[in-house]
């Protein structure tokens, strides 16, 4: 039998911290064995943490002591829910040291070599790893990001779509309050409110989008070559992200050919056994209504992107609505499935895991 690989969470006790946890309980692969904080480092888990999720925390880590977040680790795999300013430095030092770094963070999402995974559609990325290691002299540790949580359902919903030449896209979110972090939002500016304005996400889902459906090319990613405009509003939603979409898209498809091209993407053909993979990356819901957060954001275990209404857009030509769980889908699941691909592409030193098969 073989024995699970240790892994160190940064920033444990905040909501995505415990979105971490919950997921990687029960993990066939990876073992919860290290718990960083700043303010909460010195206490016990089960002391410092104010649990935000359904439930409780796993019996598993209620007796750990939270760690300051300048420890030296032992875990060869870093799961890191940090705030931007704290990720900054700290990230890249613990890559330097040797440590695989898989992080929500946006810190270094954006830098040339470092992969903004989303391994459906661009599991190829990973070889940024490479050219990561030989620009920063890293041996074995690496920094891999996934993208913002509103861009996750637009870039899925969209990589199937590249076929048709994607032009021009417009979108309009309706994010979820759980994307701002515990509190989130003031319940006196969210209750039967809509705010239409969300720090930085509006530029994040142009930048990142772009690169998460381009192509690697030699020791690079070409971004792919369309106009995105955004608008990012903050809805009294507990969780769930719901985009409105409208694309250009060049060669004209039949609404039943997007449909199908939806209803038949697998992704790329690694990720499909991953343990925290969906059945299916995607499901397209032929009610007139759907999809709604309330309803569908737990698709394949809060996993699946859920879209719905494409019809005519007198504008661009087509619009539709995709939906994807923030915390799960747009957050720590990601970062794991991430993680995931690099255990069965070698980029984690000295574990295979014993059911995955070697890919190219």
């Amino acid at each position: 039998m073989h024995s699970k690989l240790d892994v160190a969470i940064l920033g444990a006790t905040g909501a995505v911290g415990q979105r971490f946890i919950q997921l990687l309980e029960g993990h066939p692969w990876f073992r919860v064995a290290e718990l960083v904080g700043k303010s909460s480092a010195g206490k016990r888990y089960g002391d410092a943490v104010n649990w935000v999720l359904d439930g409780n925390p796993p019996a598993s880590v209620v007796d750990m002591i939270v760690k300051p977040l300048d420890s030296e680790l032992d875990s060869p795999l870093v799961f890191s829910a940090l705030p931007k300013e704290a990720a900054v430095d700290r990230e890249p030092q613990l890559a330097s040291e040797g440590h695989v770094v898989c992080t929500n963070a946006s810190a270094h999402r954006m830098a040339a070599d470092v992969p903004l995974l989303l391994p459906e559609i661009n599991a190829d990325h990973i070889g940024l790893i490479d050219v990561q290691r030989a620009n920063r002299g890293w041996t074995t540790g690496a920094l891999v990001a996934n993208s913002n949580c509103t861009v996750m359902p637009l870039v899925m919903a969209l990589a199937p779509l590249r076929q048709f030449d994607i032009q021009r896209v417009v979108v309009v979110s309706e994010q979820a309050i759980s994307g701002a972090g515990y509190p989130g939002v003031a319940s006196l500016d969210i209750i039967a409110n809509v705010i239409p304005y969300v720090p930085s996400d509006e530029e994040k889902m142009v930048i990142e989008s772009v690169k998460m459906l381009g192509h690697l090319y030699d020791d690079r990613v070409v971004e792919y070559d369309m106009v995105v405009s955004t608008t990012c509003t903050r809805v009294p939603v507990i969780d769930g992200h719901l985009v409105n979409v409208s694309v250009d898209l060049a060669s004209k498809p039949s609404n039943n050919e997007i449909i199908a091209a939806w209803e038949g993407y697998k992704g790329d053909e690694r990720v499909a056994m991953l343990p925290s993979a969906p059945e299916k990356p995607l499901q397209y819901l032929s009610q007139i209504d759907r999809p709604q957060p309330r309803r569908d954001r737990n698709a394949g275990k809060g996993m699946m992107t859920s879209i719905g209404r494409l019809r005519e857009c007198p504008v661009l030509g087509y619009k539709f609505a995709a939906l994807s769980h923030n915390t799960i889908r747009g957050a720590a699941g990601s970062s794991i499935l991430n993680a995931e691909l690099l255990a069965v592409s070698g980029y984690l030193p000295n574990f295979q895991p014993e059911a995955a098969v070697a890919l190219p």
